[in-house]
C-alpha cells in the first residue's frame, strides 16, 4: 500500500515542489541554497560569529544586555530559504513543514534539553483565532516527539494584543513586550522546579523570547533553554 502511495504521490520537496528521495525534504538546490547555521554561533542568541573556538562564546548584543534564558540555539539563518520557509509555515498554511524544521532544531539540543519541558511561545486570542493555529506550538509539539520530551503548549499565555515588530528598533520591541506574556494556571503549577525547553519561530532582538522567558522564571523554572527556528543575523 505505502508504495503504491509513493507512486501516486511521490515525496516532494518542501520549497520547490520538486521530486527527492524521502517525504519532507528538500532537493538538492534548495537544501544548498537553505543557510544552515553552523560553525561558531553565540552560545545565548545564535547569532553568526567569525573565527573559531572551542569555547561558548557569546556576541557583543548578549555581553551588553543579560538574557533572562541559558543557552540559545538556532537551526537557519532567516534570509532566502530560510526565511521562505518560515513565511510558509507561519503565513502559508504549510504545516507540515513543523516535523522537519524540528529534526533541523533538535541537532543542537541534544545534550541541552534533558528532562526539560517543551513550551512554545504564546499567541494572543484574537491572532491564534485570525492564523487558525500557532505555528510554535507546532514546532513545539514535534520538537518534543523527536526529543522525546514533554510538551505544554498552554503554559503561557499572551494577556495582551501587541502590534506587529516589524520595522520597529529593539527598545520599542522590549517596551511593546514588557509584561505582556504570563503563565497560565496551569502553567505556574507545571513549570515550577523544571527545566523549561522554549520554542519560537524567529528570534529578532529576542524581546519576545525575553518576555516569555521571564514569564516561565517567575512561574518557578529553574532553566529555560531556547530554540528558534531561524535567527536574524545582523548583516540581513
Amino acid at each position: 500500500m505505502r508504495g503504491a502511495l509513493r507512486l501516486v504521490y511521490p515525496p516532494r520537496c518542501l520549497i520547490c515542489g520538486g521530486l527527492v528521495e524521502s517525504d519532507h525534504g528538500l532537493c538538492g538546490p534548495c537544501w544548498r541554497d537553505t543557510p544552515f547555521l553552523g560553525g561558531l554561533c553565540c552560545d545565548l542568541c545564535a547569532a553568526p560569529l567569525p573565527g573559531r573556538s572551542d569555547a561558548a562564546e557569546q556576541c557583543d548584543a548578549c555581553r551588553a544586555q543579560e538574557r533572562p534564558w541559558q543557552k540559545g540555539r538556532a537551526a537557519l539563518l532567516y534570509r532566502d530559504n530560510g526565511r521562505k520557509l518560515v513565511l510558509m509555515l507561519k503565513h502559508g498554511d504549510r504545516t507540515d513543514i513543523a516535523g522537519p524544521a524540528a529534526r533541523w532544531m533538535a541537532r543542537d539540543l541534544r545534550g541541552l534539553a534533558e528532562g526539560a519541558l517543551v513550551v512554545p511561545v504564546p499567541l494572543h486570542l484574537r491572532r491564534h483565532l485570525r492564523r487558525r493555529y500557532n505555528q510554535s506550538a507546532l514546532l513545539g509539539a514535534a520538537l518534543a516527539l523527536e526529543l522525546g520530551l514533554g510538551h505544554m503548549p498552554d503554559a503561557l499565555r499572551r494577556i495582551r494584543a501587541t502590534p506587529a515588530l516589524d520595522g520597529k528598533g529593539r527598545e520599542a520591541r522590549f517596551a511593546v513586550l514588557d509584561g505582556a506574556i504570563q503563565p497560565s494556571a496551569r502553567g505556574r503549577t507545571a513549570l515550577a522546579g523544571r527545566k523549561v525547553l522554549l520554542v519560537d519561530d524567529v528570534m529578532t532582538s529576542g524581546a519576545t523570547l525575553s518576555a516569555a522567558s521571564r514569564a516561565c522564571i517567575e512561574a518557578g523554572a529553574t532553566q529555560v533553554v531556547v530554540s528558534v527556528l531561524a535567527r536574524v543575523a545582523k548583516d540581513t
